[in-house]
């Protein structure tokens, strides 16, 4: 086998006196509580300042805070100053005058909080914020009209008269002289769940609401609905003359029946005063296309639209199992004040970036995340962007005419978002890397990076903590199919590490399959590396990040090959010659979990597994998960038309060859992998053939368990983890896996 190990050192992080790294300590799970996160970031239009959200957890470690600050960028070194005081303040917009700012805000009351609404403050003094909206369902995606004279927002909103008078109709039941309001649910659509969110209400839709700006007088016009109907809207962006509004919308009652997924762009002329006509006319510009576009910026003459979305496939059967983000251009024609479509450009088909894309890790904002935009130049040549490539988020700038890419900032790191000038020549980057949770850089020319916040400097100072290695690995197993690219893989070593020793290893597979392991902050990978492991953690094929194809050779072989890579990886690693081959660990989770599954049902080389929010069972999950799967990639068609294809890549059907040790951690709430169709039968198997297992059970927690669980949850998760790797390979006690007491013969303390 042939591999390549590089050691990656930033010029950042200069080489320490041995002194300072002995009054450092390791990592531990419990320094999550002490985190702080940026999230959604604004730069003002001069660009002298940035607004931005900051997550942290509750005193109480039960959830999380958020607050707006704002950094003076005209004062080298200066400290963020509070805007707002939280607790659960977002989305941060500049009003385009540079003088106000709106934000959402949750309030508290009676021990819950409400929907969030939208508040206005004043740049400057202590003026309490003034709330704009009063709305039932709430607000979401406040955007200024470039005019600065309205905003517009969305919220929930009955269908139309007919479906509201309809659900009344459902819900109340006359008996007698009593009302009855009934809570049972009717159910008639294939998704009628979501994970994080729960039972949906299919007659509610988000539509766009006009919000105006008190008057002189401290009176408010009301807000003015702008869409509505049986369908509603997705994203939107003002033309910058403030005249039009264009939306995407997917318009099908049951879209999971189609071969592709895709929606619309629409547009309505706005009149900002308060004098509307009824009905505003609405103009659609992709009739014709096949795409979902998404993340809509329209350029400063108004003539062009972008937005990312996947090519257009070849539906049904040869619809791939992941179809690269691309950036595309939508050319319009005007005749008069009228806009329509005149051309549809992709920018990056031919290339390997994945437009939008990122790379995964445990530890971006838990709340008031935000998203990366995209950004025109001021001459409307470029567009700005941020892109995965090669297990790196890259922020880019797209030539609008050539597609040429440039990168602006550095590789082995990820940009998580990004703000930008209106003429883009002003550009803050969040930035993280896996020393570094993450914080706000100015970005210069030539990959120039500034940093300008620290928000968790005070803590990090005090922690043993170093760079991953980074290993090439040559795969064994049909490697013709990857054209020799090679298997790129993480290696996190214990602080201290000394070479001449024998250390456990954990492999830890990321789910998807379709994402990527990265240059990013992974609380995981050094909490466990700190308990005293190597950890493991590649990108096998399938991944993301490294082109389209090198994703799509799993399909309909999926697990399978994607398990020898992992196994090649391990070996590698192995034959460095400091890893004890007789103490091996796996885990992973959602579809590392299922790999974790597959792999202990194809070898009996690991001593003990954790699968975290797994699948064992394809045909379970095609009936019970909370996401369409009629357009199922892996195995087709339906589970009851070709069974065996399911049973083929399912581990339950290899469950007889398990003599690994299981441990299954498992949300109640998780709707995308639910444990009826994962850990749960498992669980039941392995104890019915007496190997050792446990269920961890999370109440509440939904599928995003460790990247936005409660903190206590998180922490417990990690704790289990571990607790469990320590018991099978390093012979820790740990009696709470037990059924009876088993004494403590052989069994050492920690």
């Amino acid at each position: 086998m042939r591999f390549l190990l590089r050691f990656v050192v930033f010029a950042t992080f200069a080489v320490l006196p041995a002194t300072l790294f002995s009054q450092k300590r390791p990592i531990t799970e419990k320094d999550l509580f002490a985190f702080a996160w940026i999230g959604d970031s604004q730069l003002s239009p001069d660009g002298s300042s940035v607004a931005f959200v900051q997550a942290t957890v509750t005193p109480n470690h039960d959830g999380y805070q958020t607050a707006i600050y704002l950094l003076d960028l005209k004062k080298v070194g200066s400290t963020p100053q509070v805007l707002t005081t939280g607790p659960r303040d977002t989305s941060p917009h500049w009003s385009p005058d540079g003088k106000q700012i709106v934000f959402l805000r949750s309030v508290e009351k009676e021990g819950k909080f409400g929907p969030a609404q939208l508040y206005l403050k004043a740049i400057g003094g202590d003026v309490n914020p003034i709330r704009l909206t009063d709305m039932a369902k709430g607000v979401s995606s406040p955007s200024w009209s470039p005019k600065g004279d309205a905003l517009v927002v969305a919220s929930q909103t009955p269908q139309d008269q007919d479906a509201a008078k309809l659900e009344a109709a459902k819900l109340a039941r006359a008996t007698g002289d009593d009302a009855h309001v009934s809570d049972v649910r009717i159910i008639d659509r294939e998704v009628y769940r979501f994970n994080g969110e729960g039972y949906l209400d299919a007659s509610l839709v988000p539509q766009l609401y006009l919000v105006y700006l008190p008057k002189a007088d401290g009176t408010q016009a009301a807000p003015w609905q702008l869409t509505g109907g049986r369908f509603g809207v997705e994203e939107y962006v003002w033309s910058h003359d403030s005249k039009w509004l264009y939306y995407t919308s997917l318009r099908e009652e049951e879209p999971y029946y189609d071969a592709t997924d895709h929606n619309a762009i629409y547009g309505i002329e706005v009149e900002t005063g308060e004098n509307h006509a009824k009905g505003l006319p609405e103009a659609k510009f992709t009739d014709e296309l096949k795409i979902s576009a998404h993340g809509l910026a329209v350029s400063p003459d108004g003539k062009h639209i972008a937005f990312h979305a996947a090519e257009n496939p070849v539906p049904p059967a040869n619809l791939a199992s992941h179809q690269q983000s691309d950036l595309w251009v939508l050319d319009l024609a005007w005749d008069g004040d009228k806009p329509s479509a005149s051309a549809l450009r992709n920018l990056t088909a031919k290339l390997s970036y994945e437009m939008g894309g990122g790379v995964g890790g445990d530890n971006t904002a838990p709340r008031g995340a935000g998203h990366a935009p995209i950004v025109w130049s001021a001459d409307g040549g470029h567009l700005t962007d941020v892109a995965a490539k090669d297990g790196s988020a890259l922020l880019v700038s797209v030539d609008v005419n050539s597609g040429d890419v440039a990168e602006l900032t550095q590789a082995k790191q990820a940009v998580v978002g990004y703000t930008a000038s209106g003429d883009a020549k002003t550009v803050v980057a969040l930035i993280s890397n896996p020393l570094m949770i993450g914080d706000l850089f100015a970005i210069g020319d030539g990959k120039a990076q500034t940093q300008l916040t620290h928000v968790n400097d005070a803590l990090f100072s005090k922690l043993d903590l170093s760079m991953p290695q980074e290993m090439q690995v040559a795969p064994t197993v049909h490697a013709g199919d990857l054209h020799g690219q090679t298997i790129d893989t993480f290696v996190q070593l214990p602080p201290g590490f000394d070479a001449s020793k024998k250390y456990p290893l954990i492999l830890n597979i990321h789910g998807g399959p379709h994402s990527a392991y990265g240059w990013i902050f992974d609380h995981e990978m050094l909490w466990m590396a700190a308990r005293g492991y190597v950890v493991v953690y590649p990108n096998p094929r399938g991944s993301t990040s490294y082109g389209q194809s090198f994703a799509n050779v799993i399909e309909d072989n999926y697990p399978n090959d994607d398990f020898h890579d992992l196994m090649d990886t391990v070996d590698a690693v192995v034959k460095l010659g400091y890893i004890d081959p007789e103490k091996l660990g796996v885990t992973g989770g959602s579809g590392g979990g299922l790999l974790t599954d597959w792999t202990v049902t194809q070898t009996n080389r690991f001593k003990a597994a954790v699968a975290q929010r797994d699948i064992v069972d394809w045909a379970n999950w095609w009936y019970t998960a909370d996401i369409g799967e009629f357009r199922q990639y892996w195995m087709k068609p339906a589970p009851f038309d070709n069974l065996q294809a399911y049973r083929d890549r399912s581990p339950l059907t290899f469950v007889n060859n398990i003599r690994t040790p299981m441990m299954f951690i498992l949300g109640d709430a998780d709707y995308r992998t639910p444990p009826t169709a994962g850990g749960e039968v498992f669980f039941r198997a392995l104890k019915y053939k007496k190997i050792p297992t446990v269920m961890v059970r999370f109440p509440r927690e939904s599928h995003e368990l460790s990247r936005s669980g409660e903190p206590w949850h998180r922490v417990e998760r990690l704790e289990n983890i571990v607790n469990w790797f320590d018991k099978y390979l390093m012979g820790v006690c740990e009696p709470q896996y037990d059924v009876a007491p088993v004494g403590n013969a052989g069994c050492k303390g920690r």
